[in-house]
């Protein structure tokens, strides 16, 4: 079952700017989408301040030993 949205003229440009020729708009929507996805896993997978390496962890469980 197919549904419409409603997109300024704009909005359609830049979508369409993602395309190659013959994709559909659900097609790039899909492949964006992909894209965020990798983008979002990718942000959550990267090291951040609050936490440490598996080594210094090891380290630290080392040393007290």
């Amino acid at each position: 079952m197919n549904t419409t949205i409603q997109i300024s003229k704009e909005t359609k440009e830049l979508i369409s700017s993602f395309g190659s020729k013959g994709d559909t708009y659900e097609d790039i929507i899909k492949h964006l989408y992909k894209l965020a996805c990798e983008r979002q896993l990718s942000k959550f997978m990267e090291p951040s301040e609050e936490y440490i390496s598996l080594d210094e962890a090891r380290k630290i469980i080392n040393d007290d030993d």
